[in-house]
């Protein structure tokens, strides 16, 4: 539990947590935008920030990377108290996406590379060859102004990993991509993954974070409302199952783990399974009983339904888009 400490504690932290909050809070004014925040990032994870907009995500960054003090709570970033003490180890990309638009690709990414500490050979050498592994090779010295957005956004994601940082922090990446770009985006993630990175990144898009995530964290008023898996958070809503069978009107009521039964037609059903029944028994039990079934369709809680469960139904446009 030690957050800093002597050598051996700090050694510790880093092996299990690239990154740490505890009982992190945050006012502006009478506005507490971030209030008793907890969360742990696993060293070599993707996780997952998520929450409709005013839920605290900015600020929660703000925060980690020392643009912003909490007003209480602790923090450890790679081991330290402090983010800047270990800024040439982060990399950043923040929602307010912006370029240098009179230089070219391989210089911008460049030039953010030796602001962490790459030389200025070595700096040019990566963005060449980051522009090249993800489709900008022929726009390399072209100027940001003759990009297209999505490219424009590309070589920012690219100069904010350039230097190969341990930890990154991606604000709304996926903000105003294509599908195209969108695809290229979650490459770049597993390829930084796959290189040991750790990778912590804010979205309100429920589908990202189903794809990609190894642990997530639903935010709602400036508040962890959960924090785990994507399947421990689909466990919080109940399984459905469409039954319909060749019999009208069998009984239903004794399958195992069925909640409540809601009936479409004199053979169609909508079952409601109690919280971590088994849609497997409940199919046991109907073939045990001799069912004649046409159907038996299982649907799953996906994310986007559990995010409006803890937000609420006012995030529901929010989590839509």
């Amino acid at each position: 539990d030690v957050l800093v400490g002597g050598s051996g504690s700090i050694q510790l932290l880093v092996m299990s947590a690239a990154l740490e909050l505890r009982n992190v809070s945050k006012s502006f004014g009478t506005f507490h935008a971030v209030q008793g925040l907890s969360l742990s990032v696993p060293v070599g994870s993707v996780y997952g920030f998520l929450g409709p907009n005013g839920a605290g995500k900015t600020t929660s960054l703000r925060m980690i990377l020392g643009m912003l003090l909490p007003d209480s709570g602790e923090l450890s970033v790679l081991g330290s108290p402090s983010a800047m003490a270990v800024r040439n180890r982060v990399g950043y990309l923040p929602e307010e996406k912006g370029l240098y638009r009179k230089m070219t690709a391989t210089s911008v990414i460049a030039y953010f590379a030796t602001l962490k500490g790459l030389s200025s050979a070595r700096a040019n050498q990566r963005a060449r060859e980051l522009l090249g592994r993800y489709g900008l090779g022929p726009f390399a010295d072209k100027k940001v102004e003759t990009l297209s957005k999505g490219m424009g956004q590309k070589v920012q994601v690219l100069a904010s990993i350039a230097h190969d940082p341990e930890l990154v922090l991606f604000d709304e990446p996926f903000s105003g991509l294509d599908p195209v770009n969108q695809e290229v985006l979650e490459e770049i993630l597993i390829d930084l993954k796959a290189r040991g990175c750790t990778i912590l990144f804010s979205t309100h898009v429920m589908s990202h974070a189903e794809r990609l995530c190894d642990r997530l964290i639903i935010l709602g008023g400036g508040r962890g409302l959960f924090e785990g898996t994507v399947s421990e958070a689909r466990s919080l809503l109940p399984i459905r199952i469409t039954l319909e069978t060749a019999e009208a009107s069998p009984t239903l009521e004794i399958l195992p783990g069925v909640h409540s039964m809601e009936a479409q037609s004199s053979n169609r059903w909508r079952l409601e399974l109690e919280p971590g029944a088994s849609a497997s028994a409940v199919l046991e039990a109907c073939f045990e009983r001799s069912l004649r079934l046409r159907c038996f369709d299982v649907q799953d809680p996906d994310l986007h339904e559990v995010f409006v469960h803890l937000v609420g139904p006012s995030a529901r446009e929010a989590a839509l888009r």
